[in-house]
């Protein structure tokens, strides 16, 4: 899949925000999940796509505490969705499926970030099983409405922090020497792989995959663990503890970080590819084994997409193994 990963110059930056892609685009008719589609980037996904026209079901843990951050939204559901509970992703899938409603667009959004080490019932570690395996049984799911879209897209928002591990596929689980990162590196890296192999299995039925790096936007609640001061350090917050926005530094406003899961899921310039991974509004170029990924007090700095990420063989290896293991 590495030969794919050619930009298209989409006119695009990374400065553009969601509703500059979504201008002049009417999406009246679409109907669209997105899981967090009420928190950080989910919620400013959902609200572009409203306004151009969508119909939109967010995923929510808690559909109570969801609702105030939703209402005021034209055209917005709300589905009780717990990505690291296989009984709530069922039941999830269950009750879309019975409105008979197509889905053209799914936006798998929800995601954690790195923390101490959680595992679910299942003894899975809890970023691979939140971020993918939550995805992947969510996506198996819907299966039969993203066929009756006659056309359908399925967006992985992953991370340029890809880079930082591949699949660990001796010990996915961490069941030793655990680290976060890591773990969120795994994560991320399977993102990219799960729409890899999509696009391959799934084309030839109109149903197309991406994944994409979003850019760093501060207030998105999905590592807050970290500090005010380590932000400092990161170069994402000022001295006075303000977001500082750069885009070309992967610094971004909400509005812009979203800006490539709306490209994703609309723009008319990859109607005819799938299987790629996305930064700043059009695919990344693919990396030089040797590019590394810059986070620490320096300025953060992602590149395109590692190659571990879009290897064809990999993609499909874990395929198999998500099977097996949402099956367990």
């Amino acid at each position: 899949m590495s030969e794919k990963q050619h930009p298209l110059g989409s006119g695009f930056t990374a400065a553009t925000t969601a509703d500059e892609v979504l201008h002049g685009i009417d999406l009246s008719g679409t109907n669209v999940v997105v899981t967090g589609g009420h928190v950080g980037l989910g919620l400013e996904t959902t609200r572009a796509l409203s306004k151009a026209g969508a119909s939109v079901t967010a995923g929510a843990r808690n559909p109570d505490r969801a609702a105030p951050a939703l209402a005021g939204i034209e055209r917005v559901e709300i589905g009780q969705l717990d990505l690291l509970d296989p009984t709530s992703i069922d039941a999830f899938s269950t009750r879309y499926r019975e409105t008979a409603r197509p889905l053209h667009i799914l936006i798998n959004n929800a995601g954690i970030m790195g923390g101490e080490l959680v595992r679910d019932a299942r003894g899975y570690e809890s970023q691979f099983a939140t971020n993918h395996l939550g995805h992947f049984q969510l996506t198996l799911g819907l299966l039969p409405a993203l066929r009756a879209a006659h056309g359908a897209r399925v967006v992985n928002v992953s991370s340029g922090g890809h880079q930082l591990s591949d699949i660990r596929w001796d010990d996915p689980h961490f069941t030793t020497e655990y680290d976060g990162m890591l773990g969120y590196g795994q994560s991320k890296t399977a993102n990219v792989l799960f729409a890899v192999e999509l696009d391959r299995r799934w084309a030839d039925e109109g149903i197309r995959g991406y994944a994409l790096h979003p850019g760093i936007a501060f207030g998105t609640n999905l590592a807050p663990w970290i500090t005010d001061d380590e932000l400092r350090a990161m170069g994402v917050l000022d001295d006075s503890g303000r977001p500082i926005i750069d885009p070309d530094r992967e610094l971004k406003t909400p509005q812009q970080a979203a800006s490539t899961s709306v490209f994703a899921a609309t723009s008319a310039l990859l109607a005819e590819i799938g299987g790629v991974y996305l930064k700043d509004n059009d695919i990344a170029p693919l990396n030089d084994t040797s590019s590394t990924l810059s986070f620490g007090t320096e300025p953060i700095t992602l590149p395109g997409v590692a190659p571990h990420a879009v290897n064809p063989e990999s993609a499909q290896r874990l395929w198999v193994l998500s099977e097996q293991l949402i099956a367990a």
